[in-house]
């Protein structure tokens, strides 16, 4: 999403030459691919634990940090491989997408009008605000030292990236469209008269 409000912005004219099928179809299928392999890699590195106490984890779905912890096994292979596949997954995205921003922003503050850059502003602020959501939580699960988590923290970060952002998406895309926010205004004044 980041490279295609890159190109929307920076290149609105070369658009459709540059966000062509083909590099829609790689945008899908290289992240797939990977998250694959980094899925095998760590599927083998977990086959070969040993797990002798207790066998109830302590989350809402089988992460890999906490399952490191129900393990008797030295898991030191597979928190390297957790923090150096985080490095990689999360923070080489996260560092692309704040480096498009700026680029955007840079792009943004050379438009002449204000009603321009408050348009173009408020389209990437939602898409921003759920990227720092995801991203900070995420890396504060798998990028953070292992000693420093509770379980507690943990299933929050989780819900946090699991749940909470891929149900906001819907909300803040939708809230853009003009229909929507006329129909959640009526929604919203009706409840505040009852209540009054």
């Amino acid at each position: 999403m980041a490279y295609d409000r890159f190109v929307a912005i920076c290149h609105p004219l070369h658009y459709t030459s540059i966000m062509n099928a083909r590099l829609c179809v790689q945008l899908v299928a290289l992240p797939w691919i990977f998250s694959g392999l980094i899925s095998l890699a760590h599927t083998i590195l977990m086959s070969r634990l040993n797990f002798c106490a207790a066998n109830e984890l302590p989350h809402f779905f089988c992460d890999l940090t906490p399952l490191l912890r129900l393990s008797c096994s030295d898991t030191t292979a597979n928190e390297t491989l957790v923090f150096i596949v985080g490095a990689a997954v999360i923070a080489t995205p996260f560092v692309c997408i704040l480096a498009s921003y700026a680029r955007i922003v840079l792009a943004i503050l050379k438009v002449p009008s204000a009603g321009g850059r408050k348009r173009a502003f408020s389209t990437c602020s939602s898409h921003l605000s759920v990227v720092f959501l995801f991203y900070g939580t995420t890396i504060g699960v798998y990028l953070s030292p292992s000693s420093g988590h509770s379980a507690l923290k943990d299933k929050a970060s989780a819900v946090m990236y699991t749940v909470v952002t891929p149900t906001l998406n819907p909300f803040i895309y939708s809230l853009r469209n003009k229909d929507m926010k006329r129909a959640l205004r009526k929604v919203f004044y009706k409840k505040v008269d009852i209540s009054q």
